[in-house]
């Protein structure tokens, strides 16, 4: 598979990247929707978990970490730029130096979570399903997409709610957005399993692709 040509992979890493930045930014700001009460990123972040469950799926997973370190570093260049923004002198006039600074400002300290929380989240998220689909033999996909989401969902909303905003909000509202945002994400999830099926027997039709991780090496920082 390693010479192999895929018609949708760059699509779908395209997309996995984009749902991140996004994310990151609009995580700036905490939402309150009925009981629920939730970082904006939250909003579009399960796309990335269902974006990654596609990629391991089909491709397998020495793809999928590629995608996953890709998404990595351009989380940290973005959090780099803003931070260089951030610092840089502005005109005398201009207006909104300071509303940049209280939005994009505080990127870098949740692009720090996001990145800790994203790295133990996605791996163990693909690392799941990936042996799932050998345990299960290829069959019941909602399993493997549900129960690993189950996992690295819980670890992402535990980590990045903590390191982004511990010692900024009261404990009860972290344990609150914790909760919340593991909930909204899991719950998601569960709601597009339909459509994961759809589009997982379409990419396997169209890219001829069906991997098995089988002797695969799930050491997160191999090349191999």
């Amino acid at each position: 598979m390693e010479n192999k040509a895929f018609k949708y992979f760059n699509i779908i890493m395209a997309s996995f990247v984009a749902v991140l930045l996004i994310s990151n930014i609009a995580s700036t700001k905490i939402i309150s929707v009925g009981m629920f009460t939730f970082d904006g990123g939250t909003i579009l972040f399960p796309l990335a978990y269902i974006f990654g469950d596609i990629l391991t799926e089909i491709y397998g997973y020495k793809k999928s970490r590629s995608v996953i370190w890709a998404g990595f570093g351009w989380i940290a260049v973005a959090s780099m730029v803003f931070y260089l923004v951030d610092i840089s002198p502005s005109p005398a006039d201009y207006p909104f130096s300071e509303s940049f600074h209280n939005i994009l400002g505080q990127t870098p300290r949740i692009v720090l979570a996001s990145l800790v929380a994203y790295f133990s989240g996605e791996f163990s998220n693909s690392f799941v399903l990936a042996k799932l689909k050998v345990l299960t033999k290829g069959n019941i996909l909602w399993l493997r997409t549900i129960g690993s989401t189950l996992i690295g969902e819980g670890l992402d909303s535990l980590l990045f709610v903590f390191i982004a905003f511990y010692g900024v909000l009261p404990l009860d509202l972290l344990i609150s957005i914790f909760y919340s945002n593991y909930i909204f994400k899991v719950g998601v999830e569960t709601l597009f399993t339909p459509l994961t099926y759809i589009i997982v027997g379409f990419l396997k039709k169209a890219e001829h692709e069906d991997y098995y991780d089988a002797e695969t090496n799930f050491n997160p920082f191999s090349t191999k």
